[in-house]
């Protein structure tokens, strides 16, 4: 994945999660991803076509983080477990991060497409990836806990 393709993402994720949840995100050292298996408890998944380049974006929360981020959006109690809401949550905010990096790639002359976003609940779970290009992962940290934003990209 070229450099100019992740700070996009970066910069969508912080202002989608420091605007709704009013939560200080803090990004840490990528990596590359070794494995299939799911990060966190609740995670979005998304699809991005442009017609030079295309890939996915996955945005993968513990269970308490994000417990206490959709309680920061909603301003009320946290939720007790995962349910419904905060699937729906999650999904809401996989839409508004890809949309957000959406935007700052369109600005390098990138116009995507993007998919319905896919919802997916468990740690661990395996997800395969059509592309044998490799997965990068930005761990973020905030006050509320740990999450992870993925992302590949590709030139066609």
């Amino acid at each position: 994945m070229k450099a100019e393709y992740l700070n996009p993402f970066i910069h969508a994720t912080r202002n989608v999660l420091e605007t709704m949840a009013q939560v200080k995100v803090t990004a840490q050292k990528p990596h590359l991803k070794e494995g299939d298996a799911t990060f966190g408890d609740v995670t979005g998944i998304i699809g991005m076509a442009s017609d030079q380049v295309e890939g996915s974006m996955m945005i993968s929360f513990t269970g308490p983080c994000i417990l206490q981020i959709v309680a920061k959006m909603l301003m009320e109690e946290p939720q007790a477990k995962i349910n419904d809401e905060i699937v729906d949550a999650v999904g809401e905010l996989t839409n508004m991060i890809c949309g957000g990096a959406k935007a700052e790639l369109a600005k390098l002359g990138l116009s995507f497409n993007l998919a319905t976003p896919t919802m997916i609940t468990g740690k661990g779970v395996e997800i395969h990836y059509r592309s044998d290009v490799p997965i990068l992962v930005i761990p973020f940290q905030t006050d509320c806990g740990q999450f992870v934003l993925e992302a590949n990209m590709a030139d066609k």
